[in-house]
């Protein structure tokens, strides 16, 4: 499906080689000041071509707002926002456009619609990540009139992990960072690693840690709308993601419920194991979990596949792709993470009849 959401929800539109991408927002509340320089701030962390960290396809993602914003403030009606797309090199996929890219979708995609989109991947490639970064942009503008804030940053870049506590995590240093590493210790080493990967045609996955600061401690609709299940569902959803755990996360199998418990004191959690939900509803503790991203499938080795026809036969993928997906794929984490965000505070609006009482006085 395109569409994403419950109450605000986002449709993305656009293939990677077409004439642009791009999402129409719905389910914004009226009034919100819309603040453009941040959604193009938040789209250039995304772009390609900034450093030799990202792919070289040099995009300048500039966002135009179609409709739904009037004199500096959203109206209530779908936010219409478009990027045209300006760099395609089409021709660099070419040679393969009957065969199928060993770790992309295209044998999957090819068998379920009969159709070979060989120009990039077309529908099924990261540049539609263009549109959630936008839709995540404007959750956020909702966010932060509720001073809900939600981080993310590399920790771990191949087999080089971080040994900080997340706690110690430095989302501001972050920011500023050309690979957005939590740990300034590794900013070098997260490079060298990148580097290394990318000078034998090959690359290398990572892992993003998330924090959501504030949020209130009754957000998420149980059973089958559970908070983690719905990030969950945004998160997977993002190319090359395999993986997501909240809190402890795998580690919480091995522990005794003496360990895994956050324990209460004072209306305050002594802990943060379960990663600030419980039951799928948020406990009012900082939002916490890992994504972890596989390795670029595009690399510049010979890779043993087939044709559309089922002849065997050699890859030797052209172009332009990141060594390590990981690195912008953390910007999209945030992203959809704001979104299911905004989705859940909207939603929760309706969840007893006090709230209804506040919102009609």
């Amino acid at each position: 499906m395109n569409t994403f959401g419950t109450k605000f929800k986002f449709t993305s539109f656009g293939e990677s080689h077409g004439k642009a991408v791009g999402c129409i927002i719905d389910g914004m509340p009226a009034g919100i000041k819309f603040d453009e320089e941040f959604l193009q701030k938040e789209l250039d962390k995304r772009k390609p071509g900034k450093n030799k960290f990202s792919t070289p396809r040099k995009e300048e993602d500039k966002a135009q707002i179609l409709s739904g914003v009037f004199e500096g403030y959203t109206t209530g009606t779908p936010i219409a926002i478009v990027v045209f797309n300006e760099n395609q090199h089409s021709k660099d996929y070419e040679n393969i456009k009957d065969l199928f890219r060993p770790g992309h979708a295209d044998y999957t995609y090819f068998h379920k619609y009969g159709i070979r989109d060989y120009r990039g991947g077309g529908r099924s490639s990261a540049r539609e990540s263009v549109a959630r970064v936008a839709a995540g942009a404007v959750a956020n503008m909702l966010l932060r009139e509720f001073d809900i804030h939600v981080m993310s940053g590399i920790y771990g870049v191949g087999k080089i992990e971080s040994t900080l506590d997340s706690h110690q995590y430095d989302f501001d240093y972050a920011l500023n960072s050309e690979i957005y590493t939590l740990d300034k210790e590794l900013e070098q080493v997260f490079k060298e690693e990148i580097l290394k990967a990318k000078k034998a045609k090959d690359s290398v996955g990572a892992r993003v840690f998330t924090r959501i600061k504030n949020p209130f401690k009754n957000l998420g609709e149980p059973i089958y709308d559970k908070l983690d299940s719905k990030l969950a569902h945004a998160i997977i959803g993002i190319n090359a993601v395999k993986a997501i755990e909240f809190g402890e996360g795998c580690k919480s199998s091995y522990m005794f419920g003496s360990q895994n418990n956050d324990f209460i004191k004072d209306d305050k959690f002594l802990s943060n194991h379960n990663g600030g939900i419980l039951g799928g509803i948020s406990n009012g503790n900082f939002i916490e979990f890992r994504t972890f991203f596989k390795p670029t499938p595009s690399i510049f080795l010979p890779q043993q596949t087939q044709t559309i026809w089922g002849k065997n036969t050699i890859c030797k993928l052209q172009g332009r792709h990141d060594p390590c997906v990981g690195i912008r794929g953390s910007v999209i984490v945030n992203a959809m993470a704001s979104i299911v965000m905004a989705d859940a505070l909207l939603v929760n609006t309706s969840s007893n009849i006090n709230n209804l009482k506040k919102a009609y006085k």
